[in-house]
C-alpha cells in the first residue's frame, strides 16, 4: 500500500510543481525567505490538532519531532541555495541521486538488518538511475561546487526521512505529523531571527495580487499540502529498511511532470514550451522504462 500512496503523492506534487513553475514562480527567491514561508505554512497543520486526537507525548518524542521538521527545513534551504547558484540540471539529479543513497545507508545501519535481497537492490538502482536520467540535460553536468551543496542538502533530507520513520513508529500519524510541523516552524523562526534580510523581505510592501492569481496560489498550496501528507503517510506505512525507496521513486514525479508538460505544450504551445526533440524523447523514454522496471521489481518482491 505504501507504494501506491507514494505514487499518488508524487502525481499530486507533479501538478503542484507545474503550477509553481509556469504560473506563479517567476524566479527562485532568497532561499532563507523561501524556507521561512515553507516552515510557517507547514505549521498550519497545528490547526488540525483538535480533530485528530493530537496529544503531548514524552520529551524524547517531542525532541524527535522537532529535529525531524528542522532537518527537512535545513535540507530544503541548501537545495534552494544550490538552485539559486547553479542550474537545476546540475542540482536536481545530484540531490535526487544522493538522498536515497544516504537514506538507504542510514536505514541499513540503524535497522540492524543484514539481509537485503538482490531484487530489492536492483529495483533501487533502477529507480535512482531513471530518476537522475529523466532530469539530466546534455552538457550540463554536476560540477564540484554544485556537488558540495547538493551533498549537504541530500544529507539533511535523508536524515529527515530516517527521523520521520522513527517518529511515525513512536507516535500516531497525525500527532507525529503535527510535531514534525512544529519543528519546521521553529526552524523557520530561526531564519527569521538570525537573518535581517528575511525580516526585511517579509515586512516590505508587496504588490497586490489579482483575485484569480490568489485563488490559483491557495489552491496550489492546498494540493501541495495533500501531496506532502500522502508522502508522509507512505513513510509511516513503509518498512524501515525500505524508507529510501520513498526517495528513490521520486522519479515518478518527473515522469508525470514530463507527460503533463508535453501534453500542454502540444495543445497550448504559447503557455508551455517543452523541448520534444528526438534525443530528448529517447532519453525520457529510457528513464521511464528504468523507473517502470524498478517499480515492477519492487512491487513483485
Amino acid at each position: 500500500m505504501w507504494l501506491t500512496v507514494a505514487i499518488l503523492a508524487y502525481f499530486i506534487l507533479a501538478l503542484v510543481y507545474l503550477v509553481d513553475k509556469y504560473l506563479l514562480a517567476s524566479s527562485i527567491p532568497n532561499p532563507k525567505v523561501y524556507v521561512f514561508y515553507v516552515g510557517v505554512l507547514g505549521g498550519l497543520a497545528i490547526l488540525l490538532a483538535p480533530f485528530v486526537g493530537f496529544f503531548v507525548p514524552g520529551i524524547g518524542q517531542i525532541i524527535l519531532g522537532i529535529f525531524t521538521g528542522a532537518s527537512f527545513i535545513f535540507g530544503l534551504f541548501w537545495f534552494y541555495k544550490a538552485l539559486g547558484a547553479f542550474e537545476a540540471s546540475r542540482v536536481v539529479p545530484a540531490v535526487g541521486g544522493l538522498t536515497p543513497l544516504f537514506t538507504l545507508l542510514f536505514a541499513y545501519i540503524l535497522s540492524g538488518s543484514k539481509e537485503i535481497s538482490t531484487h530489492i537492490i536492483f529495483a533501487f538502482l533502477l529507480l535512482i538511475s531513471g530518476s537522475v536520467l529523466i532530469v539530466a540535460e546534455k552538457r550540463k553536468f554536476v560540477n564540484f561546487s554544485s556537488f558540495k551543496i547538493s551533498l549537504v542538502s541530500a544529507f539533511f533530507l535523508s536524515i529527515s526521512f530516517i527521523l520521520l520513520k522513527y517518529l511515525y513508529s513512536a507516535l500516531p500519524f497525525w500527532t507525529g505529523f503535527i510535531w514534525k510541523s512544529i519543528g519546521g516552524v521553529l526552524a523557520a523562526l530561526c531564519f527569521f531571527i538570525i537573518f535581517p534580510e528575511v525580516r526585511k523581505e517579509i515586512f516590505k510592501k508587496q504588490e497586490k495580487k489579482s483575485p484569480k492569481a490568489l485563488v490559483i496560489f491557495l489552491g496550489n498550496q492546498a494540493m501541495g499540502a495533500a501531496g506532502n501528507i500522502l508522502q508522509n503517510w507512505a513513510v509511516a506505512l513503509v518498512p524501515f529498511i525500505y524508507v529510501a525507496f520513498i526517495n528513490a521513486i521520486q522519479g515518478v514525479q518527473y515522469v508525470f511532470l514530463f507527460i503533463f508538460s508535453v501534453i500542454i505544450s502540444l495543445r497550448l504551445p504559447n503557455f508551455i514550451k517543452e523541448e520534444i526533440s528526438k534525443k530528448t524523447i529517447f532519453q525520457k523514454i529510457i528513464a521511464i522504462l528504468l523507473i517502470g522496471t524498478g517499480l515492477v521489481f519492487l512491487s513483485l518482491y
